[in-house]
């Protein structure tokens, strides 16, 4: 099995600076990250949107009336027939009925009803209508006006909403105004003309640009509309007015398109301000992207050391330390995570990442029962069945291929997804006991009840060629091929098999070209086209073909089909470096022990 302990993908490493990405603006003062960017979650939702609030006023304001409507007998049947009406999925009548009724009583639950009838039906227009009926209502309703402000935005009604944001501002106390410029600006930003919505909050911010607040909206503002020259100057004011505003730094980063020069400004402010946490996080999280690993490692440590239980920072460092093979260091790091997580249940991060990862560390210092340990503590979620999977195949190493695939089998699944993953981690767990035969049959099952599963189709055709039946191979090969033409694997491995077995050539190499097409920067297919020129006697283009595979991956197989290709060639001694150096890495490797036994090489 590959070893891959250290196979650490950026969005893993990504993963650890979650905290630092777009954040909801905090009132004057409180030193949180700026929000450059809208969320995506609520684009379109004017309910999701209404529940974020754009209110500050000097006072709570007084409660409406509510009419005073007696429940006749008229009334209570109208209501019961909108119900029913809506449970048989007529909206339209539950939602006539209910308006209806509203208008008649002047009750503004009932408009309200009617708007939640239609956003749950997604018809704008008569949710509109609704909600203009509840507003009149009960104008003094908080949330009643939110649901307002958030559909005449997303409608681009912008001229109805500017009254109401003009009104809040003024209302506002002088220490909430701040959050109010921020909110508006994220409510805002949901319009479809960015234009006019930035021209709105000019308007509605004119009389406030004493504010630093002001100057960060409108950054904010200008960015979304893509006024990066705006959004620019906006920011530098906000800092020039308070240079040590983290907010106004971290806006001022993100709107400089430069980013050698975004990452000098946060540099400079971090030295300038070493406790900045939140523009430290911004900048570490930055040097992640770049793959600047010692650097951004050299930031996390600042983190830990000011703050020695940050979760951010002990799970970033486990990360980046796995990544950089500093074992000793990640779990101490990692352990130290969950320990944290676990002294703080309202923390919600989900530890199974750290476990996989310490599990993986277990594996490498050949400690079966810490895997086991850390592995037992994945709770259902993401990577359960990825935990599962994995402790089936440590307890199968101990030699209990009966309990591996108990694992397997007791393991909760839904769906086609992971019933297959179930399948195919059963069958791997046979193929690797050489028990050939019964991972056929396991995978033969999987495909009467998916017949039109591609993986369960690739993996039943390598077992297939492993156990020489070259035409079952086939078959399962070209169905992947007829039901997903682009699958670069399929056209490789036929291609690769019938070079191996030195027939067809021609067909091999039309094949082979094919998947480097797909996949040009496949270094398995590198592989494969390097061999099929060796078989064809192109010993020129083969050795360049494998030089470029091994070079992007330095393989023991790719390394054995160089080593012949050189051979041929007479550079003897190079051919035997590379197959000891090979040797070294992975010394039962099948291929290479084949090469060297067919050329009757001893190193």
């Amino acid at each position: 099995m590959k070893n891959t302990l250290l196979i650490v993908t950026l969005p893993l490493v990504l993963s650890a600076c979650a905290a630092v990405g777009p954040q909801p603006m905090p009132q004057s003062g409180s030193g949180a990250p700026a929000t450059v960017t809208a969320d995506n979650k609520t684009a379109g939702n004017p309910g999701a949107i209404a529940r974020r609030p754009v209110s500050a006023s000097a006072d709570q304001k007084e409660e409406d009336a509510l009419p005073s409507v007696a429940l006749t007998e008229e009334l209570l049947y109208k209501l019961l027939t909108s119900e029913i009406a809506l449970q048989r999925g007529d909206w339209q009548s539950a939602y006539v009925t209910t308006l209806s009724a509203a208008q008649q009583t002047r009750d503004p639950r009932l408009a309200k009803r009617a708007a939640e009838i239609a956003l749950s039906a997604k018809q704008a227009d008569e949710a509109l209508s609704a909600v203009r009926l509840w507003r009149s209502l009960a104008p003094n309703s908080e949330e009643a006006a939110q649901y307002y402000l958030s559909f005449v935005i997303l409608s681009d009604n912008l001229a109805e909403a500017k009254p109401i944001l003009e009104q809040r501002m003024q209302e506002a106390r002088p220490q909430t105004r701040g959050l109010l410029a921020f909110q508006m600006q994220r409510l805002l930003a949901r319009a479809k003309d960015k234009a006019a919505a930035f021209t709105l909050l000019e308007q509605v911010l004119a009389p406030y640009l004493d504010m630093t607040e002001s100057h960060l909206a409108l950054a904010q503002g200008a960015f979304a509309a893509g006024d990066n020259e705006r959004a620019r100057r906006e920011a530098q004011l906000a800092l020039k007015a308070k240079p040590d505003s983290e907010i106004a730094v971290l806006a001022l980063a993100q709107v400089t398109p430069d980013k050698a020069e975004a990452n000098r400004i946060i540099a400079d402010f971090i030295a300038k301000n070493p406790k900045a946490r939140e523009v430290r996080l911004a900048y570490a999280r930055t040097l992640v992207e770049d793959k600047k690993y010692t650097a951004a490692r050299a930031q996390f440590e600042a983190l830990l050391k000011e703050q020695p239980q940050d979760l951010t920072a002990l799970y970033a460092l486990g990360v980046l330390e796995v990544q950089a093979n500093e074992l000793p260091a990640a779990e101490k790091h990692l352990t130290t995570y969950l320990n944290v997580l676990a002294a703080n249940p309202d923390e919600e991060r989900d530890p199974s990442q750290a476990l996989l990862l310490l599990a993986q560390i277990a594996e490498e210092r050949k400690d079966g029962e810490a895997v086991l340990k850390w592995l037992s503590q994945i709770e259902p979620g993401e990577n359960y069945l990825n935990a599962q999977v994995k402790r089936a195949q440590v307890i199968a190493k101990r030699g209990d291929l009966i309990g591996a695939r108990k694992v397997l089998h007791e393991t909760p699944v839904n769906g086609e997804r992971e019933q297959s993953q179930m399948v195919l981690a059963e069958a791997q767990l046979l193929r690797d006991a050489n028990r050939l035969p019964d991972a056929l049959d396991v995978l033969k099952t999987g495909l009467k009840k998916f017949p039109d599963n591609t993986d369960l189709l690739y993996d039943y055709a390598m077992i297939a060629e492993k156990s020489s039946q070259w035409e079952v191979m086939e078959t399962a090969l070209r169905k992947i091929m007829q039901l997903a033409p682009s699958n670069h694997h399929a056209y490789n491995a036929l291609g690769y098999s019938l070079a191996e077995r030195n027939i067809r050539l021609d067909e091999a190499y039309v094949l082979i070209e094919k998947a480097l097409k797909l996949a040009p920067d496949d270094p398995f297919i590198m592989d494969s086209m390097g061999w099929i020129q060796f078989r064809l006697g192109k010993l020129k283009d083969a050795e360049a073909s494998l030089r470029r595979a091994y070079e992007l991956r330095p393989d023991v197989e790719i390394a054995a089909h160089l080593g012949e290709v050189l051979w041929v060639k007479g550079q003897k001694d190079d051919a035997q470096k590379l197959w000891r150096d090979a040797q070294t890495k992975d010394p039962q490797n099948d291929t290479l022990k084949s090469t060297l036994a067919r050329l009757n090489v001893n190193l």
